[in-house]
């Protein structure tokens, strides 16, 4: 096969290897997960870690250089992830599916060179979301024409996940006033870009999900790519989007009972009534740990159902392939975010008094579920396989599901 991009400096990984390495990451981040929440030390080397071991460059196409491996080990990534720190597992999200945006919609010019931006280790960050317009899919954010090729970018961007840490930042606009929306590709460190670290969510404390202030910034005709042609026919693009968060909440999960089972067995005393020597035996103890497990593992299971549906589709999308992808996804969503509060929330049921000490930092878990699974509410995911499983009404084709 013809390689469209000269080869980058990350490696190559192959489907089995990409999730080993984000097992690896994932225990590592782990260490120091709570220190880094407690003193919202950003995680600038984990990135560069995240970035040298070829994660990033999972969904390069083969063409350009790259893997080429699908949604449904994407989704695991992130879960493992997430499982070792969600704040981490979350910055990538967006550079995923910009990544893909590049697949879809991009010229072959701009596929090549910024493909291979990717494949030597570098990060597309998030410009999208805009606060304080009428509702999350109103974007004020717009392209001017400025001469010949030449477009003018001014907009405030919020929860610009990933910009601080970028090399590149996609920047959701209006091509022209009121026109389609268009991807304009900025450089990180150009004249007019400020990238403001003032993020101070509750949880996920360290993603630095921030503002990007766009004043002025000269955008040349070749960095700008359509959007809004995504939406016209059938698509994957907003469930693969979606996916990626159920991960990351399914992760959160995982983490938040792994944790709660470790105190447990090490740090919990008994109640006297329950007449056992460790709090890990006491049978209500051990009912929690067997109910939270069967939330998370079915909340594991419904993810890997759902990168499989977003895979299927992408082999052969048309309007019900790509509908049975959303709603796999739908409910991939919904129960990673009611596992990831719920068992976050019932950690200290299990746990006891002592798990509730400041010092111990186990409240991040609830945090960050309970931060991260606003992102998109959870009862529309519900609605809508609701209506599928009423009248076989498939989602909305837009880019929350």
């Amino acid at each position: 096969m013809t390689t469209l991009v000269t080869p980058g400096t990350v490696p190559v990984l192959d489907a089995e290897r990409a999730v080993e390495e984000a097992a690896r990451l994932g225990a590592a981040l782990a260490v120091d997960a709570a220190e880094r929440d407690a003193h919202r030390l950003l995680p600038a080397e984990e990135l560069d870690v995240l970035s040298r071991s070829g994660l990033l460059a999972i969904t390069v196409p083969q063409e350009y250089g790259g893997a080429g491996l699908g949604a449904g080990t994407v989704a695991q990534v992130l879960r493992l992830l997430a499982a070792g720190d969600p704040s981490v597992a979350q910055i990538p999200q967006s550079h995923f599916v910009y990544v893909g945006v590049l697949r879809h919609q991009g010229t072959s010019a701009q596929q090549a060179f910024f493909l291979g931006e990717v494949l030597a280790g570098r990060r597309l960050g998030n410009a999208q979301s805009e606060i304080g317009t009428k509702h999350v899919r109103d974007f004020r954010t717009t392209l001017r024409p400025a001469g010949e090729d030449r477009w003018v970018l001014d907009g405030v961007k919020g929860y610009s996940t990933g910009a601080l840490f970028a090399d590149w930042i996609p920047v959701l606009a209006h091509l022209g006033e009121d026109g389609p929306m268009h991807v304009a590709w900025v450089d990180r460190h150009a004249d007019g870009v400020s990238v403001l670290d003032d993020w101070d969510g509750l949880g996920q404390r360290t993603t630095a999900s921030g503002t990007v202030r766009l004043e002025g910034v000269s955008v040349h005709a070749s960095r700008i790519t359509p959007y809004h042609l995504t939406f016209e026919g059938p698509q994957t693009f907003g469930a693969f989007a979606q996916l990626l968060h159920a991960a990351i909440d399914t992760g959160i999960a995982r983490a938040a009972l792994s944790e709660a089972a470790h105190f447990v067995t090490t740090r919990s005393r008994p109640y006297p009534d329950a007449g056992v020597d460790r709090a890990a035996d006491d049978p209500l103890v051990v009912q929690a740990f067997g109910e939270m497990e069967l939330e998370v593992r079915a909340a594991e299971a419904l993810l890997a159902e759902a990168g499989l549906a977003v895979e299927d589709a992408d082999r052969d999308l048309g309007p019900e392939s790509a509908g049975e992808a959303s709603l796999a996804v739908a409910a991939a969503r919904a129960a990673g975010a009611r596992a990831a509060v719920g068992v976050s929330s019932r950690l200290f049921e299990v746990a006891g008094t002592r798990s509730a000490l400041a010092s111990l930092n186990l409240d991040r878990h609830w945090r960050n579920a309970r931060t991260h699974t606003l992102h998109d509410p959870a009862a529309w995911k519900v609605q809508h396989l609701g209506r599928y499983a009423v009248d076989g009404t498939l989602p909305p084709n837009h880019g929350q599901f």
